[in-house]
Order: structure tokens, then sequence, then C-alpha cells
């Protein structure tokens, strides 16, 4: 090949390595806007949700009252109670019903414990579901925890019959994570029905499943292995999914149960694990709620600024090595350190710790926690003065942007922001106050000054020269 031909070649490859590349961004540009339009599509669902049929426009109505929405995250529980032939011929069908209503009214105490919605009884098979009708990412965990339960009280009754030598119900779980469709029901208060191969395979996992055993598919197993312990328990046979591996869920894990023997309830280590992973879900209501109802001049203590002091405050704690109760704690105090600028600018850090007193009990933060968390928020306060680790962590967070490099420009967004209240005069003015806090500012944890202060020292010089006219500020 002569020179000039290769040199076309080469030119080719490199234009069809920059055509791939945009494309690529491309792709993933459209892929992040249909996820946003999925979001955005659920929320309006669940508003329409909770309006009364006769108030839709005509173009939302659906065929009666029956409306739908559509889940794409659900854990169906399917049990299963079988015997009532074999039970009928010792009791009366009065008492074997009125034991029947007993069992299932027990599974509506569980499920209610576990913010899980009942779907259905049919006849002696009980339906419910988790991340219905509210989205939520813990679903699979509060559905086996839900089932445990259910399987600890039915062991316990199973018992009580044995001793009275009482034929007793025959009782298997189900349990498959996927995506649903919803029908919903009446007015004042709705009522679902489940739809989809998702119902389908739990009743399928139920129906294969031995006495008393909670059996679990391969998809909510990948969601739930961190936190209990399952046996393989071989394939069953899916309608259209061929053979799908189902595992037995024996028992919470040793390290995360009360009773490491018994593995019935969740101790310390258990509930902070599921609480980070819980995170997710306040963060995206908080977050939410902050960009609905933030005042419009808040350049710079808007959603951004929230989400880039949980990243650093995330950084920073794993940095100083502390535990994860502390970065659940960290990154909650961070969330909603300026959350209180929905109520009022001035005092914000006071009215962040009262949303956060109002939303984390919700989120099954304890006392200890809301408190700690609480007092996390007030370290914030200008000027910082921490009194410990994690108020240290806190305060190196909220100011990480002392020290980067976009120092300026971010700046000149809390400029603008004050500037519109008034609280400032011109930007000369405004760099000499900047000056002045920058030069009297320090890092407090040994990870913000490794990762900040050089640059934080080259951003002193930088508003020097803004003051001495030698640079213009970046807009």
């Amino acid at each position: 090949m002569d020179k000039h031909k290769e040199e076309q070649l080469l030119y080719r490859i490199s234009e069809l390595i920059k055509e791939n590349k945009e494309l690529t961004k491309q792709l993933k540009e459209l892929s992040n806007e249909k996820n946003r339009l999925n979001k955005e599509h659920e929320k309006l669902e669940n508003i329409i949700a909770q309006i009364a049929p006769e108030q839709l426009p005509q173009e939302l109505k659906l065929h009666g009252n029956q409306r739908a929405l559509r889940f794409e995250m659900a854990t169906v529980l399917y049990a299963d109670l079988q015997g009532i032939k074999r039970i009928a011929r010792e009791d009366s069908s009065f008492d074997m019903m009125d034991e029947l209503d007993n069992i299932f009214l027990q599974f509506n105490n569980i499920v209610k414990k576990y913010k899980i919605e009942k779907i259905k009884t049919i006849g002696d098979a009980y339906m419910c579901a988790g991340g219905v009708p509210e989205k939520n990412i813990t679903n699979p965990i509060d559905v086996v925890l839900a089932a445990l339960e259910m399987q600890d009280y039915m062991n316990h009754l199973k018992e009580k019959y044995e001793s009275q030598d009482r034929q007793f119900w025959d009782f298997r779980i189900g349990i498959h994570t996927g995506p649903v469709t919803a029908n919903y029901y009446g007015r004042k208060k709705l009522s679902y029905d489940l739809k989809g191969e998702t119902v389908h395979i739990a009743t399928r996992i139920a129906s294969a499943s031995d006495f008393c055993e909670i059996n679990v598919s391969i998809m909510t197993y990948e969601m739930i292995k961190q936190y209990f312990k399952c046996d393989y328990n071989g394939k069953i046979p899916v309608k259209y999914k061929g053979n799908m591996e189902i595992l037995r869920v024996k028992k919470i894990k040793p390290a995360y149960a009360v009773n490491r023997r018994l593995g019935k309830e969740p101790n310390q280590i258990f509930m902070i694990k599921y609480l980070l992973r819980q995170f997710t879900d306040l963060q995206e209501n908080i977050l939410d709620r902050l960009e609905k109802e933030l005042p419009s001049f808040l350049y710079y203590h808007n959603v951004k600024h929230t989400i880039d002091v949980i990243n650093q405050a995330e950084l920073i704690g794993y940095g100083e090595g502390v535990d994860d109760e502390a970065i659940l704690l960290l990154k909650t105090a961070a969330l909603f350190h300026d959350a209180g600028h929905i109520i009022g600018y001035d005092n914000h850090e006071f009215y962040g710790t009262q949303l956060a007193k109002e939303y984390l009990p919700q989120f099954q933060y304890n006392q200890q926690q809301i408190d700690r968390i609480c007092d996390l928020i007030m370290s914030t306060q200008i000027p910082p003065n921490p009194n410990d680790l994690l108020e240290k962590i806190m305060c190196d967070a909220d100011l990480d942007y002392l020290g980067r490099s976009d120092f300026i420009p971010v700046s000149n967004t809390l400029y603008e922001e004050l500037k519109e209240q008034d609280k400032i005069g011109d930007l000369n003015q405004w760099n000499q106050m900047q000056l002045k806090f920058i030069s009297g500012h320090q890092y407090f944890t040994q990870t913000a000054l490794s990762l900040r202060e050089v640059n934080k020292q080259k951003q002193i010089e930088r508003i020097k020269s803004l003051i001495n006219g030698k640079e213009h500020p970046e807009r």
C-alpha cells in the first residue's frame, strides 16, 4: 500500500473512531433521557392514582373504575395454604374458616409492619407485594423479612396443632422480583390487583416448594444475598422462561442477626446496611422536593450543591476511616443540611433539622441517629466550629469548593444569590469578603487538607489578583 492510501485509510479510521464516540455519547444521552421520562411518567401515574375517577379528564379514564400503573421493580410474595379437605374432616367448616381468617389477619399485620401492600386473598392463598404502590429499592429485603415472620408464625401454630393431635395446613411461599402492572380500584381507599409474569412466577415457585419453605427466584436472590443465608434448591420449569433456578431462604446471616443461631431478627449491623441502601429512596424524595420548592434565586444553595456535599461527605468519611453508620449519618445530614431553604433563608440549618425530624422516622432511623444527624446539620453554620470527627468531615464537605479549581465561578453564584436578596454590595466588596473568609478558613480533616489545601492557597492568590484588577472574574 502506498503512503498516500495509507494516510487516507488512517484518516478514515480516525474519523470512524470519532463518529463511534459521538454515537456512543448520543446513545448514552438518549438512554438517560428515556430513564428520566420513565421516572416522570411513573410519578404522574402515582399522582393520578390518588384522584377519584370522576375528577379525571376523559383521556385519562379507563374502562369502568379501573386504572393501571406500571412498576419496573416489585417483589411479589405468594403464600399457598393447602389442606382444606383434610382439615375439614376433623374441624367444622366454620372453625376452619375462622382459623384461616386469623392466619390472614396475622399476615396483614406483618405486611403492614414492613410497608408491603396486601394484594388479595384467593381462597386459601395470600398475595402481597413490596414496591407497590410506593416505589422503593429495599422491597426484596422487606418481603423476605415478612416471609420469615410468616414462616415463624406458621411453625408455632403448627406446633400448637400437633400438640392437640390436629391436622395443619400445608404452607409454602414463593417470591419473585420483576415488573408488574397494578390495576387499582376504589376512591377513598385504593385496592390493587397485580398482573404480569412476575405474579405467575411467584405462584409457580410457591407450588414447587415443600411444606413451610420460602423459595425465591434467582432475581430476588441477587438482591438479598448480602443479608440472608440461602441454599440452592434446583430448577423449576416456567412457561415461556424455560428452567429457572430457585433458592431456599433459611435465615438472616449470623453476622446480621440478633440471635446468630435462629437468624430471625435483624441486628443493628443489618439495619445500617439496610438504611444505606434505602438512602437512595430518601435522597430521591428530598431532592425532588428541593427541585420543586427551592426559591429561584438560590444559584448556589441548590440541588447541585446538596449532591456535591453528599458525595464529598462520603469521600472524606471513607478517607478518614469511619464506619458504615457514620457514613449513613454524614450522607443523611448532607442531604438535609440546606433543605431548610425551602422554609427560610436565614436559620436554614435549624429548619433543615425540622425537616429531618419529619422525614427520618418514616425511613426507620432511630431517635439517637436523628439527634446525631441534627447536630451534624447545625455544625455547618458559619463560621464552622466542629466538636468531633464527624462534624469536621461535615464542615469540610460543605466548604469543599474553597479548594477546588472551580472556586471562582462557584463563589460567583453565591454572590449572585446574595446580591438578589440585597445582602451584599458590589463584586469587589464580595471578593474582599471572600479573601478574608478563605484566608481565615481551615480544613479540619487530613483527607480534605491533602485534597484541597494546596489549591485553596492558589484561589487566595487569584482573589487577590481580582481585587487588584489583574484578572477578570470568571462568569
